[in-house]
């Protein structure tokens, strides 16, 4: 990677492991905070925990429609909160996958004098790429609220009651993985090092803008598999770790390209059989 020269020595080892250290304690702060909201259920009067295992579904619909509004009787204030679970649940599965680029992106900064601005920079880069899922919630919110006013998620259980709609997602989410802008993403999740050297941009505006890219490609490559959520539950615990691990072992496990396509022809394969048994009972 070509850094521009700054007339001032390169920071050592010590320097960067303490912003390293800094800014790795950042992200773990705020993926704790967005996994305990996720959790809680913050706004929806109905914990994680509570659609996961089913509790209270009984007495059920009702809450769950209560809490989250009847399908199409959204207003600013349901919209907004709806938003704001799905870009912490988001946070809260994807920044883990993103922290090793965030730390290679603050550890190519050493370049820069000693002052705040590393700091800053790295941090612009993070909201950067937290922006691009910003966009993503942005993008479900919607998506959910036209599935609830056609009537084909539950606003309680917050997933298909539809089985020809989730047999078909799972289909299309299966074959996305062997599409070629699939595997182009992913071979950028898999070496950010290389976006990084083509997008550096001096200052913070830079910064961010690398940060928006890297989330850019990162939705590329796990957007289909995020639309999933719709499938298991919005909020199935099961499904946001399950997704956080494939999305993992994509990036960074040796056999990710291997696991992501076996994934695919696993989801095409269910889909199949799932239409099957739809059309036989």
């Amino acid at each position: 990677m070509t850094m521009p020269a700054t007339g001032k020595p390169i920071h050592g080892e010590g320097s960067v492991r303490q912003d390293r250290m800094r800014v790795a304690t950042a992200i773990a702060v705020l993926v704790a905070f967005a996994a305990v909201y996720t959790i809680a259920g913050v706004g929806t009067n109905m914990s994680a925990l509570d659609m996961t295992f089913g509790r209270g579904m009984h007495a059920g619909e009702g809450m769950g429609a209560m809490a989250l509004g009847v399908p199409g009787g959204w207003g600013g204030a349901k919209f907004a909160l709806v938003f704001l679970m799905w870009w912490l649940m988001m946070i809260a599965m994807m920044l883990p996958s993103a922290a090793p680029t965030i730390l290679l992106y603050t550890a190519l900064l050493r370049h820069l004098p000693d002052t705040a601005e590393r700091r800053v920079r790295s941090g612009a880069f993070m909201a950067g790429y937290l922006a691009a899922w910003a966009l993503f919630s942005l993008w479900a919110t919607a998506a959910q609220w036209w599935f609830e006013a056609a009537s084909l998620i539950s606003p309680a259980k917050m997933a298909f009651t539809e089985g020809i709609a989730a047999q078909l997602l799972l289909i299309a989410v299966g074959a996305y993985q062997f599409h070629p802008l699939k595997v182009r993403c992913l071979a950028q999740c898999r070496t950010p090092s290389d976006l990084i050297a083509r997008q550096y941009r001096p200052g913070i505006s830079g910064a961010a803008q690398a940060g928006f890219r890297h989330g850019a490609f990162c939705l590329g490559c796990c957007t289909a598999l995020m639309a999933l959520l719709f499938v298991g539950g919005i909020m199935n615990l099961f499904w946001i770790f399950g997704l956080a691990a494939l999305v993992a072992l994509e990036k960074s496990a040796p056999c990710g390209r291997f696991i992501g396509r076996a994934v695919g022809a696993g989801l095409c394969g269910l889909g199949i059989a799932g239409l099957g048994l739809l059309a036989v009972s």
